[in-house]
């Protein structure tokens, strides 16, 4: 858990519940980690790594009316960039074009981020302020942060600055793997049977042969 992730996630009504259910006194020693620094805390090198390996990621915002949406963001491995040590970026792609989130930013810069690596249930929450550019204020920025080879029609760009991040417990992440992740081991099982159907070909090649 970062520094600054207690002061934003544990609230007073956050705090209640963690009194009631016996875990306030554990959360307010991480939040006192937290005194005299008026900073985001930094991406480690740990983050940054977890963060340019991902093929996608849930981002959270929050509508004028108060309601809550998440929506899922995809794209090829290490299509979301770690520009700094506090800042993540990506180009948007066309959608739906419903532009829910990208509506809801325009009115509440906050936003949170949940990346997760299903095959080794590891699982990275943020927070963080979000800052829209579309290709006609900066293409430059939207060029740099596209995918050259990935078949996709980039609308905006999205820079975050993160404020705040922590590690979630693997317990209850169901192992998945990707097509990509299940590859080598494919490939190896199907060397596997090549080898084994060619070398019963040729044991049966000399049980049938006259000797």
């Amino acid at each position: 858990m970062s520094r600054s992730y207690g002061e934003i996630a544990f609230t007073p009504a956050v705090s209640e519940v963690q009194a009631y259910y016996g875990s306030q006194e554990f959360f307010l020693r991480q939040r006192s980690r937290r005194a005299g620094s008026d900073t985001p805390d930094p991406l480690t090198d740990r983050e940054r790594e977890f963060l340019s390996e991902r093929d996608g990621f849930y981002l959270a915002t929050l509508s004028e009316s108060g309601w809550p949406y998440v929506q899922f963001r995809g794209g090829p491995e290490g299509f979301l960039h770690v520009v700094d040590d506090h800042t993540l970026g990506w180009a948007d792609f066309r959608g739906n074009q419903q532009y829910v989130s990208t509506g809801n930013l325009a009115g509440n810069d906050r936003v949170s981020l949940i990346a997760v690596d299903y095959a080794r249930r590891r699982r990275l929450k943020l927070f963080g302020r979000a800052r829209v550019t579309t290709l006609e204020q900066d293409a430059a920025l939207a060029r740099s942060l596209a995918e050259p080879e990935y078949d996709a029609v980039v609308e905006r760009a999205v820079l975050v600055r993160v404020e705040a991040f922590d590690w979630n417990c693997p317990q209850h992440i169901t192992p998945r793997f990707s097509a990509g992740e299940i590859a080598p081991v494919v490939t190896k099982l199907q060397d596997t049977i090549a080898a084994l159907q060619e070398e019963n070909t040729r044991l049966r090649k000399q049980l049938h042969s006259p000797h």
